[in-house]
């Protein structure tokens, strides 16, 4: 018998072994990620003072089936666990760590709140879990020295408040400003921004008024800042409070120049309840499209966007920018596991969070994209002033880059 054809199929059968095995030995998994699945977790604020952000957990729910639907990320399923904190940081603290030592996520993904993923952060890193893209824009996640295992998302909202305070100084040298902000470190980020931006004209502040997440109403701190005789006021608040400052203001009779932080930008969520009469004029900053406005009709990004609403989250309010933010964000995630290949460690993860280049998650304005490194943990850092005419917000000026890249 000749044996030399079946040593021959014998061996290319085992060369053919040998030069897989590499590719199977590059499989590298970490709690929460397998052959079949990789498993996020998230806290998000479905009820309590900041409940109108919820919706950002259900947009990036209904993505994330829409991509299982589609195949999943490079075979897997994602399995996103999604918990009600409402907005509590000693609760985020409890799911947080349920989610990491009970459930072993790989990663959280999409936190909510400045004070929810304060409580967690130093837990985070010393798990050396991934605390990414968090929703909140406080300067200090951009800090991969000290805290190298969170990442931020959105622009900082210490550059946001110098953009504005840059605006009055051009618009409004003599201007008398008041300022509402939120008694933590949200608020105070933003504030700390407006003094640095106004520097040595920061005495242009004459009245500020803080305000607590469990305080029922800001009524009583808008009349104490309209009486000031201030006519710049510069709403520091999250939605609810937000639209209750723009509508008691209004209804006093004060009429300032205002400013609103782009958090509470949404003019489903924040400026119909408020009264969209009473928000004519405002001013903020915007680095997404605004499904409001009319120019992003035809848009691909928005049409594929107006797609998804309609198929997978039809309850979804189309007038709330949350619901663009929720998208655009997943997506981002997503981009990030799919270049993690089949490297599903949370060293990894990090370490393809930290290279995205020029990214467009389809809805951000043109000229914007999603960009990072090793040593900047700032994926978006530019923004456009627009103000509100009644309908919509309307675009003006240029895009600002606040970044140092």
């Amino acid at each position: 018998m000749n044996l030399r054809p079946l040593l021959t199929a014998a061996s290319a059968v085992l060369g053919l072994a040998l030069a897989a095995s590499p590719a199977l030995a590059q499989k590298k998994y970490d709690p929460g990620a397998s052959d079949t699945e990789i498993k996020i977790g998230n806290t998000m604020p479905y009820s309590g003072p900041a409940s109108a952000y919820g919706t950002i957990g259900k947009a990036e729910a209904a993505y994330f089936k829409k991509v299982n639907d589609e195949g999943g990320i490079n075979g897997r399923k994602i399995n996103f666990i999604s918990l009600d904190d409402g907005y509590s940081p000693p609760k985020t603290v409890e799911m947080a760590r349920r989610l990491v030592e009970q459930d072993e996520v790989l990663l959280l993904f999409g936190t909510l709140g400045t004070p929810s993923n304060t409580a967690i952060h130093k837990y985070m890193n010393a798990k050396k879990v991934p605390q990414l893209f968090v929703a909140t824009g406080a300067s200090k996640w951009n800090d991969p020295k000290n805290f190298p295992w969170t990442m931020g998302w959105q622009p900082n909202y210490h550059t946001e408040a110098m953009i504005y305070a840059k605006h009055i100084l051009q618009t409004k040298p003599n201007a008398k400003i008041a300022v509402l902000y939120q008694n933590d470190d949200f608020g105070k980020d933003y504030l700390t921004g407006l003094k640095d931006g106004l520097g040595d004209k920061a005495k242009m502040i004459v009245a500020e008024a803080s305000y607590e997440v469990t305080d029922p109403t800001v009524d009583s701190q808008i009349v104490q800042l309209q009486g000031s005789g201030a006519d710049v006021f510069v709403n520091i608040a999250t939605p609810k409070f937000a639209a209750q400052a723009i509508r008691k203001a209004y209804d006093t009779g004060w009429k300032p120049t205002q400013y609103l932080t782009n958090v509470s930008l949404s003019v489903g969520a924040v400026l119909t309840p408020a009264g969209l009469d009473k928000s004519v004029g405002i001013i903020t900053s915007n680095y997404g499209k605004d499904a409001t406005d009319p120019q992003w009709e035809n848009d691909p990004g928005m049409k594929e966007w107006r797609a998804f609403m309609a198929k997978y989250y039809p309850d979804g309010n189309l007038k709330d920018n949350s619901n663009i933010y929720g998208y655009g964000v997943a997506r981002t995630m997503v981009q990030v596991l799919k270049q993690c290949g089949d490297n599903l460690t949370r060293e990894n993860v990090m370490k393809q969070a930290a290279n995205l280049q020029k990214f467009d998650a389809g809805t951000l304005l043109p000229g914007i994209t999603i960009n990072t490194s090793p040593t900047d943990f700032a994926p978006i850092q530019a923004v456009q002033l627009a103000r509100f005419d009644g309908k919509t917000w309307v675009l003006f000026g240029d895009v600002i880059d606040g970044s140092t890249k």
